[in-house]
């Protein structure tokens, strides 16, 4: 099983939890095991989180994006409601299958929509590894997101939509935001890869501060064995090795040293059998090896404006998108509104590691913007 943690801790990578992809392989009987247990609660999952409501909505299912079948789960208790699109990070690490610890409250007030990129879980698995590989680039899935905007307002009737871009999903999210504005009712920004080299130098100047403190001689030792940090040429393994101690310190997920809790939680959605979660895996690994190189040039800081409101989201313990580089961005930002959340007991997993903290926080700052962008094309 620490294997397949290893392997996992690149691709929420900007997650944290896929990064060490490349060094490792994962061990297919770490899937299977326990596969009887976790297939007879699915069921019972599903009944629970079964939408009944009459105008509600309940689906997963593909859709033609760039030319490809990708999945997409479409859930929520009146269709009515503002759609709000979750673009997950990683790059490649799904977040439909492990939504299960917190979708069903935000389904209240919005229609939720999950989407498998092109590189990860179900998408993945549907289109196979060697077909997917080529096309494994920020514009390309930017262009696939847009498609997605514009399906979801056409079959809705809605004229706007919400974006949540979180971690690496941020990159391509706000890509696609700014090449369609009209249909952004709101952004919201949730842990940001915002400027990968400066999101790195400063995670890697406060591990080597905590190793320090912490009395943790070997830590110490393989942090200080990176410098320079991140350098010009970030590879994944040494990627894998700086994520493996954000997670060991608490920076993946707060007052926890591993990230277990997000990485297995596949297990228990009733959307995913066991070829899609080792899809995600796989996907991850793609992934990352594909887009980091393009990854490390990333500042989006270069946005100085944006004509639709933004909501920052950030952990105040994240080591992964460390909060002081999206805050000082969210600062000189120019919009028509900004709003800046703090999760104090989250680092980069907040809807995962304080689920009521934030869906209230949708409530509260995103559901007016939403319900103020709505109505008809």
């Amino acid at each position: 099983m620490s294997r397949m943690i290893a392997v996992l801790a690149v691709a929420a990578a900007l997650s944290a939890p896929h990064a060490a992809a490349a060094q490792h392989s994962v061990d297919p009987g770490a899937y299977a095991a326990g596969e009887e247990t976790y297939a007879a609660i699915r069921p019972m999952i599903a009944d629970m989180h079964r939408i009944v409501t009459p105008d509600g909505v309940e689906t997963t299912e593909t859709v033609m994006l760039g030319g490809i079948p990708q999945w997409i789960s479409i859930r929520g208790v009146d269709r009515d409601n503002p759609i709000l699109i979750y673009v997950h990070g990683g790059p490649g690490a799904s977040e439909m299958g492990r939504s299960v610890s917190w979708r069903r409250g935000v389904e209240e007030f919005f229609t939720v929509v999950h989407w498998d990129q092109r590189g990860t879980g179900k998408t993945l698995r549907a289109n196979g590894l060697e077909a997917i590989r080529p096309t494994l680039d920020r514009e390309r899935m930017a262009s696939d997101l847009v498609e997605l905007i514009d399906l979801l307002r056409a079959r809705f009737g809605q004229r706007k939509v919400v974006l949540l871009g979180h971690s690496w999903g941020n990159v391509i999210g706000l890509d696609a935001a700014l090449r369609r504005p009209d249909a952004v009712s709101a952004y919201v920004s949730l842990s940001p890869a915002l400027a990968m080299q400066e999101n790195e130098r400063v995670a890697y100047a406060r591990l080597l501060e905590m190793a320090r403190e912490r009395g943790d001689v070997q830590g110490l030792a393989a942090l200080e064995a990176l410098a320079p940090y991140p350098g010009e040429a970030l590879d994944p393994q040494r990627l894998g090795i700086q994520r493996g101690y954000v997670m060991r310190y608490g920076g993946l997920a707060a007052y926890r040293d591993n990230g277990e809790f997000f990485m297995k939680a596949a297990r228990l959605s009733p959307d995913y059998d066991l070829e899609d979660r080792q899809a995600i895996d796989a996907g991850g690994e793609a992934s990352i090896q594909a887009l980091l190189p393009a990854l490390m040039e990333t500042d989006l800081r270069s946005v100085r404006r944006t004509p639709f409101p933004v909501v920052l989201m950030v952990g105040r313990h994240d080591l992964t998108t460390p909060p002081e580089v999206s805050e000082a961005w969210l600062e000189a930002l120019d919009a028509p509104s900004k709003t800046l959340v703090r999760f104090e007991h989250s680092a980069h997993l907040a809807p995962h590691e304080e689920p009521g903290r934030f869906l209230l926080a949708l409530v509260q700052h995103v559901l007016p913007l939403a319900t103020a962008g709505a109505g008809t094309p």
